[in-house]
């Protein structure tokens, strides 16, 4: 990629699209951010960020074609997709036309400017249930709601651009992604929140009453799930190492995002008691339909081809950093 060519990063006004975009910046590229601003802010991407923010939605075409016409573009980081699993349950035709159609439409822009290099922005989800823990890149995809089913439809659609159109592509299945940026620049706000670490937050913040607990008769050590929680800017990090990767000629392939180590919901909500010196109440309620008891990755591949480590997988440090950040936050 020449060093006049941007970087597009669709989402890029989100969660961990943010903080992506930051370390593009740190590591002297260029970036435009494409959001439609549904779940994105702009105050992060042209104000905290100062990138170049273009608001369109990925399903409208010709919006998208210009972006690509009017700019010198070398590679797409592709974030933008719905993700509440709960919610593509009720209305999955919202998660195929946003997830799956929107970004057939940023690759076929993609495609007619001659751009030959995406990083996605998959998940975990893809995998399904468990059939063994850690879970690697070999384990069968049998995702079981339509959000982890239009991320793999994703996936599916990427390895037949790569046969059909040359696109070389990098696919990121990550785990929980959490905590903030280390500075406090950026951080987790959804509306509304569905990951536990912000509401645990909320709680030690008393902005809620209690953390509910989703089922405690588990087959693990404390009864409650077990989940791989890997830091935001370990996430960010990756992309960028992705990006490298295909720069010098990789081939496309698919690599899990987390640390390899599992923490329960009863051992986060006590590491934040901790971090905050705060108290947390808990309600104990029962198991949600779907919650597998333990989803903690094998990332060896990730490690062994891009050179990628976690460097923050303490969750001590994940949740102090969440901490910095969420009480700034005014919500």
């Amino acid at each position: 990629m020449a060093k006049e060519d941007f970087v597009l990063v669709s989402g890029g006004a989100g969660y961990i699209g943010a903080h992506a975009v930051k370390e593009l910046q740190q590591s002297g590229r260029k970036v435009i951010v494409l959001d439609n601003l549904v779940y994105g802010h702009r105050e992060i991407a042209e104000k905290v960020l100062k990138a170049k923010l273009v608001v369109a939605d990925t399903a409208d075409h010709a919006a998208v074609e210009k972006v690509f016409k009017s700019n010198p573009i070398g590679s797409v980081m592709h974030f933008a997709a719905y993700t509440y699993v709960g919610e593509s349950v009720q209305n999955p035709s919202k998660y195929y036309l946003n997830n799956v159609s929107g970004t057939l439409s940023l690759l076929d822009a993609m495609v007619n400017a001659g751009v030959k290099k995406f990083v996605f922005s998959s998940t975990c989800a893809t995998y399904g249930p468990p059939v063994a823990v850690p879970i690697s890149e070999t384990h069968p995809q049998n995702p079981i709601n339509p959000y982890g089913s239009s991320k793999l439809m994703v996936e599916r659609i990427l390895a037949d651009f790569a046969v059909a159109y040359g696109v070389r592509y990098v696919s990121f299945r990550y785990f929980n992604a959490a905590g903030a940026d280390p500075s406090g620049l950026l951080g987790e706000d959804h509306t509304p929140e569905s990951h536990l670490i912000p509401l645990v937050l909320d709680a030690a913040q008393g902005k809620r009453d209690a953390i509910q607990i989703f089922g405690t008769d588990y087959p693990t050590p404390d009864g409650t799930c077990i989940r791989d929680y890997i830091h935001v800017t370990d996430l960010a990090r990756a992309h960028v190492m992705g990006l490298e990767y295909l720069e010098k000629g990789g081939k496309s392939d698919a690599f899990n995002l987390g640390t390899g180590r599992g923490f329960s919901v009863r051992e986060i909500i006590e590491t934040a008691k901790r971090v905050t010196g705060k108290p947390i109440k808990t309600v104990e309620q029962g198991r949600r339909e779907g919650d597998p008891p333990r989803l903690v990755a094998d990332s060896a591949k990730a490690q062994k081809i891009l050179g990628w480590t976690p460097q923050y997988p303490d969750p001590e440090v994940i949740i102090a950093h969440a901490w910095k950040w969420h009480q700034k936050l005014k919500r």
